[in-house]
């Protein structure tokens, strides 16, 4: 199993100008073990964590099905060993090699019966993705998650491909890059009628803060025109929105009734916003350590802030700080 920094070996894929950008601007914290993440949880008063890869946020760039295979599966293995036996407070979902439908739902079934994870992760973006994940290829894996009763989440990873390949400075493609990827994957998964198929699907779309979600809304309802009735290039019929049914209002069912969650950053200044709008039942926090959090002090203060916000109730706080990571995770099954 690979070790520390080993893990980039198996995804060199992400050696592109995030990576570059990380190892130029964070602080030393290195790649904290078990003990490190303990003791941040400690100093923020954060009572678990879903710990979540790095490299591995390339997994969207390997082609050859039997190397990402082999990858997913040797790092959540490693994932178990090196965190989850260390101390129940961290938690895990597995990589999931989304290349070979097959072998992902073998690696899922393994990762949340044998190592306990909570669910399984995929890439907002990468070559490797046929198409995007409202793509009937990936419906099996859908179903199984559905039958394990275990999350899937789409996390922001590799932003190759976007349209911005040729800028040579980070912080542009950071801004856009991380929610639109999320966009495109959650547009194609519910305008493909995945959540109408799947009704006890639980998928989060983490790391592109909150206000994708209130900007998504008026867009649907923009282009969205009621009386069309949602069809596939091929004639097939789609799930979507109910005749007199606002697009908006469809994608809000969605976030209300526990089929998609969206991860948000505690500096959001919008987050009110997408709270009014998609409800407060969706949203969870998310630190980001050691990436953009480099460490407990920034975290605790971030939460603070959060806390002293007046554009939020105590139930939407108490809800996007914990209540809705138990509704997603749910690490007691």
């Amino acid at each position: 199993m690979p070790k520390g920094n080993q893990m980039a070996k198996l995804f060199p894929e992400f050696d592109h100008l995030h990576f570059r950008y990380l190892k130029q601007n964070r602080r030393a914290t290195g790649n904290p073990d078990a003990g490190a993440w303990t003791e941040f949880l400690e100093r923020t008063g954060i009572a678990w964590t879903v710990l979540y890869p790095t490299a591995g946020l390339a997994v969207g760039r390997i082609m050859a099905p039997d190397w990402a295979v082999i990858a997913c599966r040797a790092y959540n293995s490693w994932l178990y060993e090196k965190f989850l036996t260390k101390n129940p407070r961290l938690k895990g979902v597995g990589l999931i090699p989304f290349q070979d439908v097959d072998a992902a739902i073998v690696e899922l079934r393994r990762v949340v019966k044998e190592l306990g994870m909570l669910g399984g992760m995929l890439p907002s973006n990468g070559e490797a993705i046929q198409g995007h994940f409202g793509n009937k290829y990936y419906w099996p894996l859908y179903e199984e998650a559905e039958k394990l009763g275990c999350c899937l989440a789409v996390h922001v990873g590799a932003l190759h491909h976007m349209g911005m390949d040729q800028f040579t400075t980070y912080y542009p493609v950071h801004a856009l890059g991380h929610p639109f990827s999320l966009m495109i994957q959650a547009s194609a998964m519910i305008g493909h009628g995945v959540f109408d198929r799947f009704p006890k699907l639980r998928v989060g779309f983490l790391e592109g803060g909150a206000t994708w979600v209130p900007f998504m809304m008026d867009r649907r309802d923009r282009s969205y025109h009621d009386g069309h009735v949602q069809m596939d290039v091929n004639g097939n019929r789609l799930g979507g929105p109910a005749p007199g049914e606002k697009a908006s209002d469809y994608f809000k069912t969605q976030l209300r009734e526990g089929r998609i969650f969206v991860g948000f950053d505690c500096d959001d200044d919008g987050l009110n916003t997408a709270v009014a709008k998609g409800g407060r039942q969706s949203f969870l926090f998310g630190s980001d350590f050691p990436h953009e959090v480099f460490d407990a002090a920034k975290c605790r203060h971030e939460i603070d802030e959060l806390l002293s916000r007046d554009d939020l109730t105590q139930e939407d706080k108490e809800a996007v700080l914990g209540g809705n990571a138990m509704k997603f995770y749910r690490p007691g099954m």
